[in-house]
């Protein structure tokens, strides 16, 4: 399950990297991971301070650190 949970989380923080914040539900669409999934990689990589949480006219949105 480790490898599984790393490798979501290489792929969310790639798409976060690439388009920049996005709300949790448009990183489920946009990586085609279900919802649990997503959570355990935004838990992933916030362990590793490498996932933020911004502000947007439209609500929250999840950041990747650079």
């Amino acid at each position: 399950m480790e490898n599984e949970i790393g490798t979501a989380a290489g792929k969310v923080w790639d798409i976060l990297s690439k388009k920049g914040p996005l709300s949790k539900s448009q990183v489920v669409k946009f990586s085609g991971l279900s919802n649990s999934m997503v959570d355990h990689a935004i838990g992933w990589l916030a362990r590793e301070g490498k996932m933020s949480q911004v502000d947007t006219p439209r609500g929250k949105a999840l950041s990747v650190k650079k």
